[in-house]
């Protein structure tokens, strides 16, 4: 790029003018977002015509464009923090999809496009270095060749030219110190910090609070070395990974030409009859409604993130970020299932594709009604989910559409809450999904907890919990006498407040204890604590609520993505080799209110481990690393912030009951 186009900091650039490059910069991560989505939703699930390796390249492929993108929203938001931090509002709108030339430098060309060599080939040459040189895929050139230039000393703000994204981000970075040099930090970073969203409420890669000057630039530097313009020897880079696509899809090609990992989706698709020749309308009867859903979602979740960025709260903030988080999940399986299905009734056709497209009306909503706003949104988009009839096709999990709907009727239910109105009764059963939703039993069934009781104290004991920690057998091997035919726990062979406190020392909770001679029971833990074991589970001593019933003040739960008894730990790790520091950075350790109390325990159907209530996280020294009073945690073993989950259970398929 001519040294001549980039704008010059010796002047500070006035907040009007950084406002409008950081809005530039949103709708380039945004558009980013949708278009390796587009990509990741094109690979097909599965085809008999491929051989193991292949299928595991492909599975391969879409955990990595789906975790890009889920850090391309995380830069999004980062974007967003710095935009409040300036006293503006964040900016999630964005020109809808194909992007004519003029809001972006010339060699910017945003498009869907389904995945192939030369969409991967774009892809670097969007996500490449400032240093190195990468042409651009096949057909991706410029509609034209103009020159964005910003006069010298002009008042109203404007954009500049650029070859790469990063160089976009290290003038931001610039005009940030220049300003800060002029004016002083505190006259740049007038924005209120209350609406500042944290990493404990958008559990994505990077994301924090932008209070200051450093915070700011530390957020450009992550967005710049995790994605767009990352050095080479990042081996975590977007750059880094796509680059690690396209040498594997080449080789895969040379070894098999034949081999088709993705749907012939639509290039372009567009949702209105267009007026340009070089689109697609998705006008199938069958189709289009789904189509429509799929972009009414996506807008939701749009405004949901908004609501979250501009609220005060913390409450409110949760609760319109959650909702936002359940929209753009319930959009995933409706963008992987129009891939597979085409996008016209005509026979040559290309297959349809998510189109992204959202409304002109994206702005914050005045918070009195936003939220029975939106309620009442969900509620038409929930009807119309239950009243699409789908005939599924091979690869697809009917329970990722009945988990959109169950999503649905969470979001309804939350934001009625938040709006103080009674809870409107969900609807029947989709006739999509007519099975039952799988739920995770979290208490056990009557029955399948053993109850002996002594003369003085009755022992319970239920091995869906047990992880064999050994207490019990080896503080107390009169009273429980493992491998014994028949029973095997005598209660009255130990004093009883001795055996209570065996039964206390269980981490798990599958040794409980009722007292018949006066004696206290179990009381509820003074403080909530999780300690985060080595290579190993979470264990939990609070008032647990799982399910929405008591269950105990004790459990070990798995955070390694391989037990068999989820959400409880069974044990598996070892046998998985997982592998997981017991000892986090810190976080927050700002003291709480209230340290007790109940705690809700929410196993998300395929995600993390959500938990709300007084909690303090500790390593496994003992060492407090969190206080919070909500958190998502891993609970597949991928996350690359363990143990608070990243959204990496997207992209490695991961799959579990929730509840």
């Amino acid at each position: 790029m001519s040294a001549a186009l980039q704008p010059s900091t010796a002047t500070p650039p006035s907040r009007e003018q950084i406002l409008y490059w950081l809005h530039e910069a949103a709708e380039i991560e945004h558009n980013l977002m949708c278009c390796y989505l587009y990509a990741a939703f094109s690979l097909k699930r599965v085809d008999p015509r491929w051989s193991a390796d292949e299928a595991a390249a492909v599975a391969r492929w879409r955990e990595a464009l789906l975790t890009v993108a889920l850090e391309e929203m995380g830069h999004l938001c980062l974007v967003g923090n710095v935009m409040l931090a300036l006293g503006a509002n964040a900016h999630f709108g964005r020109p809808n999809f194909p992007v004519e030339a003029g809001p972006y430098p010339a060699g910017f060309a945003i498009r869907l496009q389904g995945f192939s060599a030369a969409t991967i080939e774009h892809f670097l040459f969007l996500e490449r270095p400032e240093d190195i040189a990468v042409p651009d895929g096949p057909g991706f050139q410029p509609a034209g060749d103009y020159r964005r230039e910003l006069p010298a000393g002009r008042l109203s703000p404007g954009a500049f030219d650029y070859d790469t994204v990063g160089t976009l981000y290290n003038t931001l970075a610039a005009a940030l110190r220049a300003f800060s040099e002029a004016h002083g930090e505190a006259a740049l970073f007038i924005g209120d910090p209350g609406q500042q969203v944290t990493a404990a409420l958008a559990p994505l890669p990077g994301v924090r609070a932008i209070v200051g000057l450093e915070d700011a630039l530390d957020a450009l530097r992550t967005i710049v070395t995790q994605g767009e313009g990352a050095a080479r020897h990042r081996e975590d880079s977007h750059f880094a990974r796509y680059l690690r696509i396209s040498v594997e899809l080449a080789a895969a090609t040379l070894a098999n030409p034949a081999f088709e990992p993705a749907w012939p989706v639509a290039t372009n698709p567009v949702m209105i009859a267009p007026l340009a020749t070089a689109r697609v309308h998705i006008d199938h009867p069958d189709i289009a409604p789904w189509l429509d859903i799929g972009n009414a979602l996506y807008t939701s979740a749009l405004r949901c993130l908004l609501q979250g960025f501009n609220v005060r709260s913390v409450p409110a903030k949760r609760t319109w970020l959650a909702a936002s988080y359940r929209l753009m999940r319930a959009v995933v399986p409706v963008g992987q299932g129009l891939a597979a299905r085409p996008a016209r009734l005509a026979p040559d056709a290309p297959n349809a594709g998510l189109t992204f497209t959202a409304l002109r009306t994206l702005a914050v909503l005045p918070e009195k009604h936003a939220a029975r706003f939106v309620a009442e949104r969900t509620r038409e988009l929930l009807a119309r989910a239950e009243a699409l009839p789908l005939k599924l096709v091979a690869g697809e999990d009917p329970a990722a559409w009945r988990e959109s709907v169950d999503d649905l009727q969470a979001i309804a239910a939350d934001l009625d809450a938040l709006a103080g109105q009674a809870p409107v009764a969900p609807q029947s059963p989709s006739p999509v999904a007519p099975e039952p939703s799988a739920t995770v039993e979290l208490v056990a069934a009557p029955g399948a907890v053993e109850r002996v009781e002594g003369q003085r104290i009755g022992i319970g004991f239920d091995a869906a919990r047990c992880i064999h920690s050994r207490h019990c057998v080896l503080e107390a091997p009169g009273v429980f006498k493992a491998n014994t035919p028949g029973t095997w726990i005598f209660p009255d062979a130990m004093d009883a407040d001795a055996l209570a406190a065996v039964a206390r020392n269980c981490p798990s909770g599958a040794i409980t204890y009722w007292r018949r001679d006066g004696g206290a029971d179990e009381a509820a833990p003074p403080v909530n604590v999780l300690k985060v074991r080595e290579n190993g589970p979470y264990a939990l001593a609070a008032t647990l609520v799982m399910g929405g019933a008591p269950a105990g003040f004790r459990a070990t739960l798995c955070r390694c993505g391989a037990s068999r008894r989820k959400p409880f730990c069974d044990g598996s790790h070892a046998q998985a080799g997982f592998v997981a520091s017991g000892e986090p950075p810190p976080r927050s350790l700002e003291a709480l209110r209230l340290r007790d109390g109940p705690l809700a325990v929410r196993p998300r159907r395929n995600g993390p481990l959500e938990l709300e209530g007084a909690l303090e996280l500790c390593a496994g020294t003992g060492r407090v690393f969190d206080r919070t009073t909500t958190v998502r945690l891993c609970r597949c073993g991928q996350s690359k912030t363990k143990p608070w989950c990243d959204g990496s259970h997207v992209g490695a398929g991961f799959t579990a009951d929730g509840g």
